[in-house]
């Protein structure tokens, strides 16, 4: 039987909820792993909020977190780690330049957290647990590294002034990204060069995985390059559009229907 690397996001697509893993798709998956497929997690969430879900599946592949900004292994001491990041002073000249549209903003290095203000709204966000190191204050006085992410929360309705500006004065250095719908007031900063699908290709290649033996699930606009990248690319019915345009199979499933092995349960037989 042809062995897959089988790359899996997690929030819209494996998880039924923010922390949740279905009893069915966990046995299935555990189960997959011993008929001898690799099974990567690759999310836009930090390590220190993905880990549980790497020890669940019981795993000992990388794991790509930051959109593929940072790819680790603990697992395994040969494996190279794969980091992008954007530098400090460009991170801190954007929000200097910006302030009077920004409500809030943290970066992150690897699990270390620096916040700008401390409050009861901005913790369910930077997932402050699981040994994270966190420093309150203005980036200029807290900020010490090049960052893996940043996170801005812009004033309502003044998103756009922050957008225009990274793409007015960062082109080519700094990408910033607008989570849309509900969440058009957070705003994302990273490299040009950071998505899923260079990190997955990363893996895969450490790995010994073709191009065509890569399967991967995704539901984002932050999963496009992943999908693309796939010699499977497949987008779950709760997808994004942009996303459904690019993918090879566009599931009609949800996460909340187990839609990732209902299709795996068929394809692999």
């Amino acid at each position: 039987m042809e062995k897959y690397l089988i790359s899996l996001d997690l929030d819209g697509t494996l998880l039924y909820d923010w922390e949740t893993i279905t009893k069915p798709t966990l046995n299935y998956l555990l189960n997959l792993k011993k008929d001898g497929h690799k099974l990567v997690i690759a999310t836009g969430r930090p390590f220190r909020s993905s880990e549980r879900f790497h020890k669940l599946l019981e795993l000992d592949t990388p794991i790509l977190n930051y959109n593929g900004g940072l790819v680790t292994s603990k697992m395994d001491p040969d494996f190279k780690e794969y980091s992008l990041t954007v530098k400090k002073e460009y991170v801190i000249d954007i929000f200097e330049n910006t302030k009077e549209y920004i409500k809030n903003a943290f970066a992150e290095v690897k699990d270390d957290i620096y916040l700008l203000h401390d409050t009861e709204e901005i913790r369910p966000l930077i997932h402050f647990f699981n040994g994270a190191r966190l420093f309150v204050g203005d980036f200029r006085d807290t900020l010490d590294k090049d960052t893996n992410g940043s996170i801005i929360l812009a004033k309502e309705g003044q998103g756009k002034y922050i957008e225009d500006y990274v793409a007015k004065h960062y082109k080519g250095k700094v990408l910033s990204r607008n989570w849309g719908s509900d969440y058009d007031f957070i705003i994302e900063l990273f490299t040009p060069e950071t998505n899923k699908g260079c990190g997955l290709k990363y893996v895969a290649d450490y790995l010994g995985f073709k191009q065509e033996n890569v399967i991967a699930f995704g539901d984002g606009h932050n999963d496009i390059e992943m999908i693309e990248y796939a010699g499977l690319g497949i987008s779950m019915k709760n997808g994004h559009e942009q996303l459904k345009e690019v993918a090879d199979i566009i599931l009609d499933q949800t996460n909340k229907e187990d839609g990732v092995i209902n299709f795996l349960k068929k394809h692999l037989k």
